[in-house]
This record gives C-alpha cells, structure tokens and sequence, in this order.
C-alpha cells in the first residue's frame, strides 16, 4: 500500500537529514566524513522499532568486525589484488557469523573501504565512517521510534477476517455446486485450493508483522491488542484451510477426473450440499456479535451433519464404488469442532428458570 511505503520514506527523510545536521559537530577526525551520518540513519530506517534497533546494531557490529578485518591485513602492505581478494574472501567468511543479521553484508564492504577509500590515513577514516555510521543509526531509531511507529493491528484483523470469509465462500460454492444439475456447471471453485494456502500464508504473514509491529512500540499501550487470539486464530484458519482443501480435492476428483474409485450416490448430493453450506454459514458467523445467532448456526450444521450421517450409514455399499460422503463428513465434523471453540457458550438455566449459579 502506499500510505505504509510513504509514512517510511518520510521519516527516513527526516532521520536522514537530521543525521547530516549534526555530523559536521562531531569530535575530530569524524567531522570530515558527514555523508556516512545519513547513510547510518537510512540503514537503521526499518518498519517497525525493533527491526530498526536490530538492524542499526547488526550494521554497527558488522562494520566494527569489517574495520578490524582491514587492519589486519594491513600488514600485508598497500592495497593490492591480492590483500583486496583476500579481504573479500575473508569477508565473506566471517560474514557468515551466527546473530549477525543485516550486518554480515557491511564486514566486506566496511574492509574494502578502509583498504581503497582510507589510504595512507586508514585510523583516521575508520574513526570518522565508524562514528558518523554510529551517529545516523542513534538518529533514525530516535525518529523510527518517535514518530508515529505504525503499529500493523488492523491489518492483520482484516487479513483475518478475510481469510475466514474466503474459506466459508468456498464452502458455499462448493455446497452450490453439489446441488446443480451434475456435473456441476461452474468449476472455479475447483482450482482455488493453491489460492487459499496462498491465502492463508499471506495472514500469517501478516499476524507476525503485527507482531513484530508492536516490541518496543510506545504506542503499543494507547491501541492494545490481543495477538495471542490472533495467533490461535489463525492456528484455526490453517487447520480450516487443510481440511477444505481436502474436501475440494475430493469433490473435484469425483466429479471431474478419470478412473476415480470413489463416487457420490445422487440421492446424498443434496443433503451433502446443505452440510457443507451450513459449515459455510458457521466460518463466516464468527464475527457475528450475536451469540445466540451463532448458536444456532452451529445447531442447525451438526443437525445437518449428523442427518447425512444417518443417510450415509443406511444406504447400501457398492464394492465397486465406494461413496466419498464418508471422507467429506469427517473433514466436516473437524471443521465444525475447529470452529466452536471461537463461538461463546450460551447461559444455562436451572429447570426452576433461574439463571444456573457459576
């Protein structure tokens, strides 16, 4: 989105320009680089404050260990192909350092710059790059910290909400389409199985950077969330998402493709469709505010449920064809059982009509 890249690219103007104001001040030799202030403060410009914080102290480690490399291998001499290729490799080597993050790329970069750009003088280089570096870092986790840290919260609630809808739509289409002239005459609903894993990849994605969002965060106390029912939320959704990818896979095989064993007697296509609309009707009534609505959503997909069972175990078996109802029952008994813990009991009463005592 555009408001996210833009609220970024504004701070980081400012830490970047702040940085710049205040290098000419610096003590000694570190004065005469100013233009490593607002690259320090661009490299610890992140999305969230603890990123940022990591990142500016990955960096700052990374340059110390490249600057020290590069003194090392002074000795060596001047600069040559041969200490500038041994530079790299070794570079490269320790870049590999567990815990170093974001700051393995400057161990290289921060040696060759001491052996080519520092010269003759390279105490007084490193001194002033590691400052100015240090400085621009200090300023724009300041400003990322200060100024209006996003905090991801509604995102990952609409991601949420989104997902489960997507996943009650495919229920309905798929409770639609059991209930047409057969075969079906509409099949999109048979190629969305990639989309939703997609789907339900991108809201995990999502809750983690809400996460992340919020460590170190001081806005995090005016606009508390709850991120822990997020994660078991969305624990949910990806339990929801496998078993609907089951039931689409299984449908669509029966259905569509050649030689499948298994087949779904004409007379359970209809109370199958009901089923599984009604597991649609109890995913997408989650959000609702009414309780008692929801509980009866939840009533009516087990009375749904359970009345295609006893359809299921009546009917006579056929040994060259086995019936798939059995399969999408299962898938949808766990996707009910899924769901309920979201949904609040209702109040019990005592037979006198009052209210039972907790």
């Amino acid at each position: 989105m555009l408001w996210p890249r833009l609220h970024l690219a504004l701070k980081a103007a400012l830490a970047a320009g702040t940085a710049f104001a205040i290098a000419p001040f610096m003590p000694g030799s570190a004065a005469e680089y100013p233009y490593y202030a607002p690259l320090g403060a661009l490299v610890a410009m992140y999305e969230n404050v603890a990123g940022s914080m990591r990142q500016g102290l990955q960096t700052l480690a990374g340059l110390a260990i490249g600057i020290g490399l590069a003194f090392v291998l002074f000795s060596l001499g001047a600069p040559s192909p041969l200490t500038v290729a041994v530079v790299m490799g070794l570079g490269v080597i320790l870049a590999g350092l567990p815990r170093i993050g974001s700051g393995r790329d400057w161990i290289p970069t921060a040696a060759l710059l001491v052996l080519l750009v520092g010269g003759h003088n390279p105490d007084t280089f490193s001194f002033g790059y590691l400052v100015q570096m240090g400085v621009g870092v200090t300023v724009g986790i300041i400003v990322n910290l200060l100024v209006f840290p996003p905090l991801h919260f509604r995102a990952a609630a609409v991601s949420i909400a989104e997902l489960r809808h997507a996943l009650a739509q495919q229920l309905w289409d798929m409770g639609q389409a059991l209930k047409e002239s057969w075969p079906p005459e509409h099949e999109d609903w048979s190629r969305r199985s990639d989309a939703l894993a997609a789907h339900a990849r991108s809201v995990r994605l999502a809750v983690e950077k809400a996460d992340a969002s919020r460590q170190a965060n001081p806005r995090r106390r005016l606009h508390p969330r709850d991120l822990d029912l997020d994660y078991r939320n969305l624990r949910d959704l990806e339990r929801l998402t496998f078993h609907i990818q089951d039931v689409t896979q299984v449908l669509s095989d029966v259905i569509w493709a050649d030689g499948t064993p298994f087949v779904i007697p004409r007379a359970s296509t209809e109370p199958l469709g009901d089923a599984v609309t009604s597991v649609g009707d109890v995913l997408d009534a989650t959000e609702d505010s009414d309780p008692q609505r929801r509980a009866e959503l939840v009533d009516s997909a087990e009375a749904a449920i359970s009345a295609l069972a006893a359809r299921a175990g009546s009917e006579p078996h056929r040994e060259d064809a086995p019936s798939a109802v059995e399969s999408i029952l299962v898938s949808l008994h766990r996707m009910l059982r899924v769901a309920r813990p979201a949904l609040p009991e209702a109040p019990q009463a005592d037979p006198s009509g009052t209210r039972a005592a907790g």
